[in-house]
């Protein structure tokens, strides 16, 4: 039984080979979105921006995390059914209804999809190409969104336009490109689906999906399935929030990913975790009652995801909240503002952010060419200073200081080394915890009661006091603007 569902997706056409995860297979019309020109970009888009300045390994591209997240989907999604068939005892012999297998492999393809094209609207330097303040305003233009969806209906998608955009809905538009110019037909599928399963999105999935979402949800719910306070209508969207929980969760494929990636390449260990032992005890948790399906994890299991959390807070804290690092990231803002205010530069970069024709173009491989020409007409340039690995000069560390607090020691600084008050910068990162018990909470703990066969659903912060120590970090760099006169 366990190798029929193994074999679900059939034979792969294409094996990758990765350093993280080894061999991972793809299918064809997996390498039709991989060998498309928006997916093939982000093999010129670096995963942490300019990392490598302070970790030299740290080059790989978010073209292989994407893959790697697809990867990490699937083995999640695929140990959670091995361990459901294995827990309720069916035999070898024991075969799956035909639609019982169809519903699994169509959910699988989409989460391996939806994985593969989660951060495919990253732009240049990834998250640090968006806080860049030029870009900002360029990003909340009135009518952006309206441009970049000109000629198509965006509310497959989106209920309303959104303020102010992120890469999260540059990745559905690029999404919607890739996989209408692909062999969706001839997988079976249909791309409202799979984007449905993205951040940003609100989508009536297909009737193909709801008819598969019915199948799963009886399959995983057996007897259970028709009690409850459950309408029909509700299951296809409780099971695309299982899906997306897999995509874009607290335990999530792409966290999973770019932890280990991340800490591989940056050569640290903090970032650590078993990886095998956390798929191993994942389950479906299911509640008629509420009703809910959604992650849960076996008791068994309850150390690996602490140690998943941990290595998460540690990677903020020392890798990236380094003090080198958080100094280059705004010395590379500073440089894309620079570069902007050439009309020629800014002219080309509002284009590729308004039309999916030449949204491909903007990798990191422009602004560096653009950093390279600033930088030799102006040796007192942000650019020179990314060009020519300057960094900035570290003055101070503070932990949770408020706005006020880091405006008041910021002038302190100043006054004790002569400097003038705007020559002293600040870069903070908040590492993103205090809602961690709350988001945790949507992930129950199973347990089994061996003699009775009986199995309960208990709030993971009633198991375990692990989760209830975090809570939002700030940490504050100061330093000396560049050029400045110490």
């Amino acid at each position: 039984m366990r190798r029929a569902v193994n074999d679900l997706l059939g034979a792969y056409d294409k094996l990758i080979m990765d350093p993280v995860h080894g061999g991972i297979p793809l299918y064809r019309h997996e390498i039709q979105v991989i060998d498309h020109p928006l997916f093939q970009r982000l093999r010129n888009i670096c995963q942490n921006d300019i990392l490598s300045l302070v970790f030299p390994g740290a080059t790989h591209s978010r073209f292989l995390h994407s893959i790697g997240v697809m990867h990490v989907g699937t083995r999640m999604f695929r140990a959670m059914i091995d361990a459901y068939l294995r827990e309720r005892q069916l035999s070898e012999q024991t075969d799956l209804s035909l639609s019982q297998l169809d519903a699994i492999d169509y959910l699988a393809k989409v989460i391996r999809l939806g994985c593969l094209l989660h951060d495919s609207g990253h732009s240049s330097f990834s998250h640090q190409f968006t806080q860049a303040r030029r870009i900002r305003d360029l990003m909340s233009r009135p009518g952006r969104f309206a441009d970049l969806w000109a000629g198509v209906d965006y509310s497959l998608y989106h209920r309303e336009e959104p303020e102010e955009l992120e890469h999260e809905h540059y990745s559905v538009r690029v999404a919607h490109e890739v996989l209408s110019q692909v062999d969706l037909d001839g997988a079976g599928l249909f791309s409202q689906d799979v984007i449905g399963i993205m951040e940003t999105t609100d989508v009536l999935p297909s009737a193909t999906f709801q008819r598969h979402a019915h199948t799963f949800w009886q399959f995983i719910a057996g007897e259970d399935a028709k009690s409850g306070a459950l309408i029909n209508s509700d299951i296809p969207r409780m099971v695309m929030d299982l899906l997306k929980s897999i995509v874009s969760g607290e335990i999530d494929a792409d966290r999973a990913d770019y932890m280990l990636r991340d800490g591989f390449h940056s050569s640290v260990t903090i970032g650590g975790f078993n990886l095998d032992h956390l798929v191993s005890n994942l389950r479906f948790g299911w509640d008629v009652s509420e009703p809910w399906l959604g992650l849960a994890i076996t008791q068994k299991g309850l150390g690996a995801l602490e140690d998943f959390v941990y290595s998460r807070h540690q990677m903020y804290r020392k890798v990236y909240a380094h003090k080198t690092a958080l100094g280059f990231d705004w010395l590379l803002r500073e440089a894309i503002n620079e570069v902007l205010e050439d009309p020629d530069n800014f002219h080309w970069v509002d284009t590729c952010l308004s039309d999916m024709r030449y949204f491909a173009e903007l990798t990191d491989n422009f602004f560096w060419e653009a950093f390279r020409k600033v930088a030799r007409g102006n040796p007192r340039s942000f650019s020179f200073c990314i060009v020519n690995r300057i960094k900035l000069d570290h003055l101070d560390t503070r932990e949770d200081l408020a706005g006020p607090q880091i405006e008041r020691h910021s002038r302190w600084l100043a006054s004790k080394l002569g400097l003038a008050p705007t020559d002293v910068v600040t870069c903070s990162m908040r590492a993103r915890f205090s809602n961690i018990q709350d988001n945790f909470n949507g992930i129950k703990v199973l347990s089994r009661d061996p003699i009775n066969r009986t199995r309960s659903l208990k709030k993971i912060t009633d198991v375990s006091a692990f989760f209830s120590k975090f809570g939002d970090g700030t940490i504050t760099h100061f330093y000396a603007r560049p050029f400045s006169q110490l």
